[in-house]
């Protein structure tokens, strides 16, 4: 008799959205699957900023125990909300083809499509940046002026501390709000408020069809390593289950995942410390680049990375542009300075 294998998945609509797809996917390889529903104490705490809550990997340390307890066999994350260490005893079993790794901007429902674009009016960066191209670092300072018109003094939420500081820099003078919850919470407390919008992962809006249509794709944002993509995890020693992931195991994705993550790791990181990174195949090429910001000095404590590899020799990038940055006092001085102000490690929403 075949096995039927036990899909852990969190009982949010995106989550049991994206374990319906992996069921739908070992459907067509032939396994046979049933989904097993858990709450995370991400999803209970829906108030505490995610940078505050102290723990590692808190949309995904509850499954991690029901797959070690051997409740499940396989479990499915959003690739962003994993630890770049997975717990002992559990490994990784496939990546979907990624979707969309943008930010989007959501307006209030109330605004119109001519105030939701004046939420963002002129953006000022002033910056002394480093900038790493290739692995060689170089100091450059400049001022950068975005000017979409008038603009306002605008209120936006998001508990993504990345998320925050990439605002913040680009404009200083608006209120950042907290806003915790799964993408229907979030929603719903966004269409109760009196802010102007909040920034949501576009993946997330698109797959459970909740993208308004007055959204605003925030090119400029760079995303949340592995931001857009799923993770599948089984247990170490689980051969099977393993076996049957591999004939949806996307390689590109992976790749390019593993490298983001690798940038990651590299510098220090968990997903509440401002590090953003993107690689992307291009021409059977790797394009790269790498952010890490100071939270407490969003002008001057910015570094950034980028830069290309053959496909063939680019699974180690990510560590080498980390190596890249970590070589500059001034990103020594950054990484010093998150850690003295303790921020922690979770997941982004």
């Amino acid at each position: 008799m075949q096995k039927v294998l036990r899909i852990g998945t969190r009982d949010s609509q995106l989550a049991v959205w994206q374990a319906t797809l992996v069921q739908g996917l070992l459907k067509e390889a032939g396994v046979a699957s049933e989904l097993v529903y858990i709450k995370s104490e991400g999803d209970i705490d829906t108030v505490t900023p995610l940078y505050a809550l102290g723990v590692t990997g808190v949309f995904t340390k509850t499954l991690d125990a029901a797959l070690l307890n051997n409740r499940i066999d396989i479990a499915v994350h959003s690739m962003k909300d994993v630890p770049v260490t997975l717990a002992q005893g559990i490994k990784q079993a496939a990546v979907l083809k990624r979707g969309s790794h943008k930010d989007i901007f959501v307006p209030h429902p109330s605004l119109s499509d001519a105030e939701a674009k004046a939420v963002f009016g002129m953006g000022i960066i002033t910056e002394v940046s480093v900038i790493v191209s290739n692995y060689e670092p170089n100091q450059t300072q400049s001022v950068k002026k975005i000017d979409t018109g008038p603009g306002v003094d605008a209120t936006v939420a998001t508990s993504s501390i990345r998320r925050i500081a990439q605002w913040r820099r680009r404009y200083p003078q608006h209120q950042i709000e907290n806003l915790r919850g799964n993408v229907n919470t979030r929603l719903r407390k966004l269409k109760e408020s009196n802010w102007h919008g909040a920034i949501f992962a576009a993946a997330g809006l698109e797959r459970i069809n909740l993208r308004p249509e007055n959204a605003i794709d925030l090119d400029w944002m760079l995303p949340a390593p592995a931001q857009g993509a799923i993770m599948i995890v089984c247990r170490q020693d689980d051969g099977l289950s393993f076996e049957s992931c591999q004939s949806f195991n996307d390689k590109e994705t992976a790749l390019c995942t593993k490298i983001e993550r690798d940038f990651l790791s590299g510098l220090m990181g968990g997903c509440s410390v401002p590090i953003s990174a993107l690689a992307e195949v291009k021409n059977g090429e790797v394009v790269f680049k790498g952010q890490i910001i100071d939270p407490n000095d969003l002008q001057l404590g910015i570094a950034e990375t980028n830069g290309t590899s053959p496909l063939t020799d680019a699974s180690d990038i990510g560590l080498k542009f980390a190596e890249g940055l970590l070589s500059a006092d001034t990103v020594k001085d950054i990484i010093r300075r998150i850690r003295n102000k303790g921020l922690t490690t979770n997941g982004e929403v």
